[in-house]
């Protein structure tokens, strides 16, 4: 049972959309106090989300996030109008973990005890942060560091997809804002928040979204022992189901997590990560495919103004029946809420209570072992203690403080949303609740959210940067590399006594004879990671007329692709963590629809170039176990080309062909002769498949092909200064007519597809990666550049006559079973068949009006082209759109013969038939 859920519908969100656009939000002179909702200036709510990476996680301007508690309430994306998803993990698969977060801060201003929500979850009276006006710009901002040429996204761009806005909680009178449950007004804390938030599509960093804050004082008293804190209600469910999945949630906190990812050698050690997690009590690993919700999600304290503050975590179960409402209490702060339960903190006085009380909760699988003797824990009530362990609807707030803000004063925090896979494994393991929790933990797996958490910390701030440049780079983990040798220490003697006596030893490592790995940064915010080459459909240039032209191009006709790409971006890109160019290749992938999951490789081609591993003997690496004999480790943080592993390790030299590393894998080592010390054995292994040979050329190893194979290497990497070098035309050499740089032109062909159904295509880069920063092979997201193609004959927009509109399915046969050859409903198996029908238009005009009659003559559907509100499953195109079978009046369309008319912008019209057999 639910506590008065808010359900976040209405008037609000028409107000939003009429001022939403895809447009730069203006900077207003100052923060101003948004108006009343009926004022003439609303506030310009935004709810967006973020959907790079692999995390699809809604966000918005009024101190919520995950969407379902926003006071906006619309459920279309304002920069897009896409369908928002609340929390969706992995992306695509139609599943929530988050129905609802929201931002706490509460605060001691002159007498009184304060707290401002963005929402609490369960009253109508918590969303207390609002945006400017629109005229004021407070709708808020995208940007993308992905395009430098897209220069109105790309300007102070931190991620791949930054969502940046402001909002106060000085508005008194807007919506959710009222009376709390002791009848109390609003009063603000004059408070200002800038939220930023970035999200990444690497592999490394697609399961996170950091948020970034600014919370600062506008107002004119000091404000005293501030605490700010996250209250998060997950209902974890797949979307299949009808209920909302809030009954069977599990909460807890994980302070600590190992660190896997250390090269062999190092000794064991911890992160500390301090995760406010989330899970389904089984994963539903016991049930049918769309019940299953096995991954877990968190938030992580990133950063806080001081080191020295005071964390606390306190879930509860909300509950209409107070006698079924509890949380957790200590028996040093117990606390009547005044509700008559023991869980939800209503009023700014408990909410304050629950920010500042510094405690831990016991997590909420371990209920039923709390019992009377516990020496801190007021245990539960007996008759439910067996029940919460279980899962319930539960929430927690994580929070943290004291800190005081002078009026005027700005202070950073930042935080993580964290998702991780597969923390169920065993459909079994439930089975060791309530009873058992410490066997239920031993059946979970925190590693891959242990591992997100913890590259969310690297990417804030990067381990081993000197980021201000002031000498100091952070924490590293020491290896012993020299035995005894490697650990120095300096006697101190007291010479008063005689003899001297030894009273002290310092000891110090000498660093020549040791290795290290980078613990933490500097403490100063870095925001970045390591990245692969930009995807070459993120490239563009112009021609010399100023015509804008996209790195990535499908070429189409019938049955047939040929993909061309641009890679000059790509291969002459600098790492920004690693400070070095380490393209490697490119990937072609195909897919049948949008899910990433989708992509299947198609072609590859990557350089030639190899890994080499040096053998550490157990005698100069004492971290080695007393019964190793010995392990081998990466020479460097890149490969090596064919011919530099020749000259080194070949018996004539550079050009001795007859001599290969891969003579030399790891069951058949290259043994040196040496002096004592020396690493003197060694193997080699290809880094990636080193298909190399394009298919110009003689040996091919690959499809794909270089468009111009004599272009000339150019001067310099762009397209202006080429221009300016060589003018009166002799640029040519160097650039095509659109702009780009001959020399990094490759395509590829494929053939033999259906002309009627959408293929996704997508050309990646990836780099070689860095063993030496534990860092894999990176590759470019597959689906952020993929676009959906019918293999049809383009129109001829000289002749539009030439290939005229044509429509399919038509007939359209109820009993056709289209779903399942594929045609329509790829990606939504949860749907019904009624909810995913689609009838196809080709060859239309690049701007349309597309109309359906009965033959009597009534508009049956008009729709525009571009579609502004795609049906389910279908992929328009320039030249292609859909209609859903779905009449004006939505209602599902009857079996009979149909008239079809697709207008041009020019008033030019094409007419014809259409049957329909329901």
């Amino acid at each position: 049972m639910v506590r008065n859920r808010i359900v976040t519908v209405g008037i609000i969100g028409c107000l939003v959309i009429a001022g939403f656009g895809l447009v730069d939000a203006r900077t207003g002179p100052g923060y101003r106090p948004a108006p009343p909702s009926n004022a003439m200036a609303s506030p310009a709510y935004c709810n967006t989300f973020h959907h790079i990476g692999k995390i699809a996680l809604g966000v918005s301007n009024d101190g919520t996030f995950a969407t379902q508690l926003s006071v906006g309430g619309s459920t279309r994306d304002c920069f897009t109008s896409e369908t928002l998803p609340s929390a969706e993990y992995p992306k695509g698969s139609r599943t929530s973990y988050v129905f609802g977060g929201a931002l706490w801060i509460g605060a001691v201003l002159g007498r009184d005890t304060l707290v401002s929500t963005g929402a609490d979850g369960w009253d109508r009276a918590g969303n207390e942060y609002h945006p400017e006006a629109v005229e004021f710009g407070g709708q808020g901002k995208l940007r993308s560091n992905l395009d430098p040429n897209k220069k109105e996204l790309f300007e102070g761009a931190i991620s791949q997809e930054d969502y940046v806005c402001k909002y106060a909680d000085t508005c008194t009178s807007c919506n959710g804002v009222s009376n709390d449950a002791s009848g109390r007004g609003h009063i603000p804390l004059n408070i200002e928040v800038s939220q930023n938030t970035y999200a990444w599509s690497y592999d490394y960093a697609d399961d996170f979204v950091l948020f970034d804050y600014g919370i600062k004082n506008i107002g004119r008293q000091r404000l005293h022992d501030i605490y700010m804190g996250f209250y998060v209600d997950a209902d974890i469910h797949d979307l299949a189901e009808e209920s909302e999945g809030a009954q069977d949630d599990l909460n807890g906190f994980r302070k600590w997590q190992a660190a896997t990812y250390l090269p062999a050698g190092f000794a064991p050690d911890s992160d500390e990560v301090n995760l406010a997690w989330t899970a389904d009590n089984d994963g539903g690993l016991d049930q049918d495919i769309f019940s299953k919700v096995p991954h877990i999600t968190a938030m992580r304290i990133v950063r806080t103004p001081s080191d020295s503050l005071k964390v606390s975590f306190n879930w509860w179960v909300s509950n209409g029946d107070s006698r079924l409402d509890y949380g957790p209490q200590s028996r040093a702060k117990v606390r009547d809420f005044g509700t008559g339960g023991s869980g939800t903190p209503e009023g700014d006085r408990n909410k304050f209570f629950i920010l500042s009380n510094g405690e831990f909760d016991f997590d909420q699988a371990t209920c039923a072992i709390i019992n009377e003797l516990d020496p801190v824990w007021v245990p539960p009530p007996a008759d439910r203690k067996r029940v919460w362990p279980l899962g319930l609807d539960t929430r927690y707030v994580l929070s943290f403080g004291p800190f005081d803000i002078e009026p005027g004063q700005t202070l950073p925090i930042t935080l993580a949303y964290v998702a991780g896979e597969n923390f169920h494994t065993d459909p079994n393991n439930f089975n060791n609740l309530p009873d058992n929790p410490q066997a239920w933990y031993e059946g979970v797996d925190f590693s891959s959210l242990g591992k997100n958490a913890t590259w969310a910390g690297w990417v804030y701030d990067n381990p081993g940067v000197d980021t201000d440049s002031d000498g100091y780079r952070g924490e590293f983990r020491v290896r012993n590399l020299g035995g005894d040798s490697t650990r120095k220490c300096d006697t101190i003697w007291d010479s008063s006594v005689t003899p001297p006596a030894a009273v002290d030893s310092i000891c110090y490592w000498e660093y020549a004879l040791a290795d290290s790995f980078p613990k933490t940064g500097d403490g100063v915010p870095d925001f970045r990671g390591a990245e692969p080459p930009p995807a070459p459909c993120l490239y563009s240039t112009t021609d010399e007329f100023g015509n804008v032209y996209y790195g990535q191009r499908v070429e189409q006709s019938r049955g047939k692709f040929t993909v061309r790409w641009n890679g000059a971006r790509s291969e002459t890109f600098e790492d920004p963590l690693l400070f070095r160019k380490d393209f490697e290749g490119y990937k072609v992938y195909l897919a049948l629809d949008q899910r990433d999951s989708s992509y299947s490789i198609v072609a590859s081609w990557d350089l030639e170039n190899y890994a080499l591993f040096d053998w550490i003997d157990p005698s100069i690496d004492t971290t080695l176990p007393d019964t190793a004999a010995g392990a081998y480790r990466p020479n460097t943080g890149s490969p090596f080309t064919l011919r530099e592993l020749r000259c080194r390790f070949a018996p004539d030299g550079c050009d001795d062909t007859t001599w290969h590393p891969l003579d030399n894998p790891r069951s058949h080592p290259l043994v040196e002769d040496g002096g004592p010390g020396d690493t003197l054995i060694h193997y080699f292994q290809a880094q990636g498949y080193n298909q190399s040979i394009l298919a110009n050329y003689p040996n091919a190893q690959t499809e794909i092909r270089k468009v111009y194979p004599d272009a000339p290497v150019p001067p310099v990497v762009d397209a202006d200064s080429i221009r300016a070098r060589f003018p009166d035309g002799a640029w040519q050499e160097y650039l095509t007519d659109s702009g780009f740089i001959k020399f990094f032109e490759y395509e590829w062909s494929v053939d033999g597809l259906l002309p009627t159904r959408p293929y996704w295509v997508s050309v990646t880069a990836f780099d070689f990666g860095s063993s030496s920063s534990g860092i894999d092979a990176l590759e470019s997201s597959r689906s952020i550049c993929g676009d959906p193609h019918y293999p049809l004959d383009a129109p001829d927009l000289q002749n539009p006559d030439a290939n005229p509109v044509f429509v399919w399915p038509n007939p359209y046969r109820h009993d056709g079973d289209y779903r399942g050859l594929g045609f329509e409903g790829r990606g939504f198996g949860d749907r019904p068949a009624d909810y995913v029908r689609l009838i196809h238009f080709g060859n239309l005009p690049e701007r349309c009006t597309i109309s359906i009659y009965s033959l009597d003559g009534d508009l049956v559907r008009q729709f525009e082209h571009p579609n502004p509100t795609l049906p389910s499953g279908c992929a328009t195109t320039p030249n292609e759109d859909c209609w859903d079978l779905i009449t004006r009046n939505t209602q599902q369309v009857v079996s009979g013969l149909y008239y079809w008319t697709v207008e041009d912008d020019k008033g030019n019209m094409q007419v014809g038939k259409l049957a329909i057999i329901m």
